[in-house]
């Protein structure tokens, strides 16, 4: 089982935000984890955070380049980037950039959006949630075409990319995850185009999550791919003053649901002695 951090709260108040966020980077990378997620906001989305605009935020892709020149072997993503916040071709850059940079240690967080709040308040588009779902499948066409070294012309319903080269291609191409566990438009699109999905850890015994990964699987089967073939990773909160062995206990649970990967928030800013607690539960988790 694989084991992320993924740090959605800049707000450190025990010294300079950038040497916070580096020392806590630093612990994961020297402790084994797998990889380092940010949220992909121009304002605080975390429900356990202060009101949006009350505390740090920083952007998501030049903050997953500073954290490329501080580790050495981290993944590095986000989750998720909202599809409409950036064009296509200039998204895929990014992440692509990031692969080379950091030698090919990128992931690609991508879905729908959400945050109308956020949308409004800062100018961003977040057209009608059909709208956003057409130009998500339309956003992984064109990274697929364009990691493949493929420039003929992409004509699209939203997009059209007159001669879509790509140069330099990434390491190898970044894993694909799609979050969100809609069964109507999410998961069809897991089904069709990612190498990950991401359900949530809520507090119902895991019936939700064994739902959501059933209603795949059967997705999976009707297109002919192998359920085996998505990895699935959960989010859940690692609780202030938890201990390692707790938090592994916690993990045994996820893997009878089969999943492969947790991505683990905490409340507020990391602490170096939280990520000292996944470092400590990485090797039980991944040996």
């Amino acid at each position: 089982m694989k084991l992320s951090m993924s740090v959605t709260n800049f707000s450190w108040r025990d010294g300079p935000l950038a040497r916070r966020l580096g020392d806590v980077a630093r612990i994961a990378d020297e402790g084994g984890l797998y990889g380092i997620w940010v949220a992909d906001h121009l304002l605080q989305a975390d429900p356990y955070g202060a009101r949006p605009g009350e505390t740090e935020m920083l952007e998501a892709y030049t903050t997953l380049g500073f954290l490329a020149a501080r580790t050495e072997r981290l993944r590095l993503g986000t989750l998720v980037t909202a599809v409409t916040f950036r064009p296509p071709a200039l998204l895929v850059k990014a992440v692509t950039s990031l692969d080379v940079l950091s030698g090919g240690r990128a992931l690609f967080g991508i879905g729908a959006g959400y945050e109308a709040g956020e949308a409004a308040a800062m100018g961003l588009p977040l057209p009608p949630i059909g709208e956003r779902f057409e130009r998500l499948e339309e956003t992984l066409e064109i990274a697929l075409q364009l990691w493949a070294g493929d420039d003929s012309p992409f004509v699209g319903e939203h997009y059209r990319l007159g001669a879509p080269v790509h140069s330099p291609a990434p390491i190898s191409r970044p894993p694909i995850l799609i979050g969100g566990t809609g069964e109507r438009r999410t998961l069809p699109l897991v089904a069709r185009y990612a190498d990950a999905c991401n359900v949530f850890d809520i507090p119902d015994g895991g019936a939700t999550a064994r739902h959501k990964l059933g209603v795949l699987q059967e997705l999976c089967a009707g297109i002919g791919r192998p359920y085996d073939a998505i990895e699935k990773t959960i989010s859940t909160r690692l609780e202030p003053g938890e201990s390692a062995a707790s938090f592994v206990e916690r993990c045994a649970a996820f893997r009878e649901l089969g999943i492969d990967h947790v991505a683990v928030v905490t409340t507020g800013p990391w602490t170096d002695e939280a990520v000292a607690t996944l470092a400590t539960a990485a090797p039980r988790l991944t040996g």
